[in-house]
């Protein structure tokens, strides 16, 4: 019996050697959790056709967005872990939503294997044209005349937590109004049925560029070199400690062999270092940091705890 199992094992060993040499074999699956347009989306796109280059396949791009981004990660936890399915995954996914729902239904702590960080940007929060605020100084204090009158849009986690901290270190009171998708909220600010919006560069700036909305801050720690004219919401507010920032990482199901784990993460890698992404992405402010799997998943441990800390100080109900 003894001699069965191991040969078993050997067996089972060889087989998952073979099939990581040959990996990919087939078009890979690339799911976005968030919708057509927004930031991930873009990025997400952009990665998967550089990846394609790098392993010889195609990485089908699909949206399945909902849920600040949880329908689509669970799609993936409970795909078969053979890397034809990958998670285009944000710290709303990752790290924030754990915090976030009052029961989720994967393990956001053991459903994924970490393949590779992509990168970040910063977020831009602006008004509708209407609103009489022309600094976020003054937004501040046409929210604390009026508690609960000032509504902001949110799509995602980022989005939501990034408006709800300012509103507890400034101590004043919005009413969230929550949306799907970021396009959509932004339609809404445009034509004013929400005040303020807090959301990533590809949504925000050609909007603030062609002066439909009004940019009145990043929520980087300094300026943004893509729109160096908006204040950070430090330097805006005379705080120090607020920062908020959007992530993007790869991730595939739990149980993902090491040897596809490696190629997946050589090819986000290359993808992260192309010039070619980098350029097309500099005017959101986009910042790539390649890494290795263990390096992700020491990220997203960290980030899980700063992501609950800002969840309960913003005072955010679980849903």
């Amino acid at each position: 019996m003894k001699c069965k199992s191991i040969l078993f094992l050997a067996v089972a060993s060889f087989s998952f050697a073979v099939f990581g040499q040959t990996y990919p074999n087939k078009p890979i699956k690339a799911i976005v959790p968030f919708a057509a347009g927004s930031a991930t989306d873009q990025i997400g796109r952009a990665f998967a056709a550089k990846m394609s280059e790098t392993l010889g396949q195609t990485i089908v791009v699909e949206n399945k967005a909902g849920v600040n981004g949880m329908l689509g990660a669970d799609a993936v936890a409970k795909s078969a872990p053979d890397g034809y399915t990958i998670l285009i995954g944000t710290n709303s996914t990752n790290a924030a939503l754990k915090s976030l729902m009052k029961k989720l239904p994967y393990d956001q702590d053991t459903a994924f294997a970490p393949l590779g960080y992509m990168g970040s940007v910063p977020l831009i929060i602006a008004v509708n044209n209407e609103v009489p605020a022309k600094t976020l100084r003054e937004f501040v204090d046409l929210a604390k005349a009026k508690p609960g009158h000032v509504t902001f849009a949110s799509a995602s986690t980022s989005q939501l937590v990034s408006s709800e901290v300012m509103a507890g270190m400034t101590g004043i009171q919005m009413t969230n109004v929550p949306y799907k998708s970021g396009p959509a909220a932004m339609t809404d600010l445009i034509g004013g049925q929400v005040m303020m919006f807090s959301a990533d560069f590809a949504v925000m700036l050609p909007q603030v560029k062609a002066g439909k909305i009004r940019g009145l801050a990043v929520t980087s720690a300094q300026r943004s070199p893509a729109i160096p004219e908006l204040p950070s919401v430090n330097e805006a507010l005379g705080l120090k400690d607020y920062e908020l920032i959007a992530y993007f990482a790869m991730f595939a199901p739990a149980g993902t062999p090491a040897e596809i784990i490696g190629k997946l993460n050589q090819a986000i890698n290359a993808a992260a270092q192309s010039k070619e992404i980098q350029d097309k992405f500099a005017s959101i402010g986009f910042a790539v940091d390649p890494g290795t799997p263990e390096a992700l998943a020491q990220r997203s441990r960290l980030e899980t705890v700063k992501w609950a800390k800002a969840i309960r100080d913003a005072k955010i109900e679980p849903q």
